[in-house]
């Protein structure tokens, strides 16, 4: 896992400019702690940060070939080895053991149809000298990011925007468009919070020579015939399950699970623990993770999203599956601990977020980075077989909005100033997204109702929802120069379960029916029937007394008060600490982070 940076451009001379590729490539080196390197052509200059995973002497990037290809390339590709063998019988040879040469060598052989041949998480730009083109590639989910913008005379690209500051051409600014990408909880992929940077989408591949810039797909969700019977199903997920999480146990340092006491992370955890006893004989025990509040077991507050305590579920699971389990307890003041809250809005590039929940995700990350390397996650299985409360909410079924806004309770966590509302219009931006969104969905002739509203949630879930969340991930584990694998987000795994119908999604009567049949018999009983339960939050009255007080520091910043609603956010201020519902106190949480993300970014505003 890595951080790439560079730039292309037809006006200029890139090799008269190593100080500017040196500048952007900096900004990455918390994705890449181990080495760095850059490379400058005439008209192109690449970056590369790395964190070394497979092959640790091999690999340096970015990666050249006497023919004239470069490649800076983040991520992990885990057919490597097939694919490997396959280009040996073509004629390639190998310099090393890395994934990244297996990339080089595959464009090398397939040009642009390289990312059909692709299995695993990645970001990668190659520089083609011979056609004179940019290639940008992000993976078929987006687990991992990629940003770009116009320069003259071609575009900047870079792991995170703030690569692209740091050429001299691209400021921060923010105008009303880009506030209301943020504020409207949509997700949208391609126009991003700061005007004139864009994402590169998942599944997405961006060209440009000197005809200038495409964009295409060459991956999204399709609607098939699901023809496989209940049975056949329950085993064909368990195989591609079991496949995605034993194919992404490869690494050269150490790993481990994030093990939360849920369903997901529970069945990856037991499957790659159980490849690990057989590729390393039967003493072999992997490292799992949960993160717990100091507060948790005497003050554990249920909501919608959060049914449970999930540290002893967690401690039970390691037990049952024969984990070396580690709990890492934080406090209040921890989380609140404003060089903590910084580096997280830094390493988001963004206003919003979910507070202490970012600030524990960020932690706990750092401690798990004590020991390991690679982390394996069960992020997505709720979005690929139908676990959030809005698959089963009648009102999110029934209503003609994007559901989490509806389920959540963060649909109002920043009020915005009167007359910011006034120039964004977010409801009707949201209504108009939601209609765009509906239309891209893909159907089957003669679906029943139920069926038909079941494939949009979840297409709305996989193809929005879910990026915010990896990209939480990816920013917050990068941060800390932690790799963290997603099995569920396998491209295989996500378009057979997006074609199964609902009814076997949830034929034993409560959500995520096809991933219970995969952990029967690996994970204890008690955590197969648990309901969902969401990321946890601290319920401690001075961890929401020292918000409000960050909170009123916040608002003293002019530039904070013409974004938020003072006179909304008083109402938050002034409840008791004790009596701070978790809407309302989302609200001070991105007060916060707005401030510290200004003070930080300093962006100009265009409103």
């Amino acid at each position: 896992m890595c951080g790439i940076t560079g730039w292309v451009s037809f006006h200029q001379d890139a090799r008269t400019q190593a100080p500017v590729i040196e500048a952007m490539t900096a900004t990455m080196a918390r994705r890449g702690p181990d080495a760095d390197g850059v490379w400058l052509g005439a008209h192109a200059a690449l970056g590369h940060r790395r964190l070394s995973v497979i092959d640790l002497t091999g690999g340096a990037q970015p990666m050249t070939d006497p023919s004239g290809v470069v490649l800076s390339y983040s991520g992990e590709v885990y057919n490597h080895h097939q694919l490997r063998a396959e280009l040996r019988r073509l004629g390639h040879g190998f310099r090393t053991r890395s994934d990244t040469e297996v990339v080089l060598r595959a464009y090398q052989e397939w040009g642009e149809g390289v990312v059909d041949r692709l299995e695993g998480m990645y970001a990668f730009a190659i520089w083609d000298e011979r056609s004179e083109q940019l290639l940008l590639v992000r993976d078929r989910l987006g687990v991992k990011p990629l940003f770009w913008a116009r320069i003259d005379g071609g575009l900047a690209f870079g792991s995170e925007p703030k690569a692209l500051f740091a050429h001299p051409e691209l400021e921060p600014r923010v105008d009303a468009d880009g506030l209301r990408e943020a504020y409207s909880l949509l997700f949208n992929t391609g126009p991003t919070v700061w005007a004139g940077v864009r994402e590169v989408e998942p599944g997405g591949l961006l060209t440009l020579g000197r005809d200038g810039i495409t964009e295409h797909l060459y991956w999204q969700l399709q609607a098939r015939p699901h023809t496989d019977d209940q049975d056949t199903t329950v085993e064909r997920v368990r195989s591609l399950v079991n496949r995605a999480a034993r194919a992404q146990l490869e690494a050269d340092v150490p790993l481990c699970s994030l093990l939360s006491g849920g369903l997901d992370s529970t069945v990856i955890t037991a499957l790659i623990a159980d490849e690990l006893r057989h590729s390393e004989g039967p003493q072999a025990r992997l490292r799992s993770y949960a993160v717990d509040y100091s507060d948790q077991a005497e003050r554990f507050t249920g909501d919608v999203l959060r049914t449970g305590h999930d540290a002893p579920f967690a401690a039970e699971a390691g037990e049952f599956i024969g984990t070396e389990h580690s709990t890492v307890v934080l406090d209040p003041y921890a989380l609140l601990d404003v060089e903590h809250r910084r580096a997280v809005v830094v390493a988001r590039d963004s206003p919003i977020g979910v507070g202490d929940m970012d600030t524990s995700l960020y932690l706990l990350f750092g401690r798990i980075r004590e020991h390991s390397t690679v982390a394996l996650s069960g992020e997505a299985a709720d979005e690929v077989f139908g676990g959030y409360p809005w698959f089963h909410n009648p009102k999110a079924l029934t209503a003609q909005a994007f559901p989490w806004l509806l389920v959540t309770g963060d649909n109002a966590a920043m009020p915005l100033h009167p007359d910011l509302a006034a120039t964004l219009r977010i409801g009707e931006f949201r209504a108009d997204t939601y209609r765009d969104a509906l239309a891209a969905v893909p159907h089957l002739d003669g679906e029943d109702p139920v069926e038909h509203r079941q494939r949009e949630m979840q297409h709305l879930s996989l193809t929005r929802w879910l990026r915010q969340l990896l990209d939480r991930k990816d920013r917050l584990s990068m941060a800390q120069g932690l790799e963290v694998r997603v099995p569920y987000c396998d491209h295989r795994l996500v378009e057979y379960a997006f074609n199964a119908p609902w009814s076997m999604k949830s034929y034993d009567g409560r959500e995520k029916s096809l991933l219970r049949a995969v952990g029967t018999g690996i994970a204890p009983e008690s955590v197969l029937w648990r309901p969902k339960n969401h990321y946890p939050a601290t319920h401690h009255a001075d961890y929401n007394r020292g918000l409000q007080q960050l909170a009123r520091q916040a608002l003293d910043a002019p530039q904070v008060r013409d974004i938020a609603d003072e006179s909304v956010i008083k109402t938050s201020l002034d409840t008791p600490a004790d009596q701070l519902q978790w809407g309302h106190r989302l609200r001070l949480e991105r007060v916060v982070d707005l401030a510290l993300w200004l003070d930080h970014h300093r962006p100009s505003l265009s409103l």
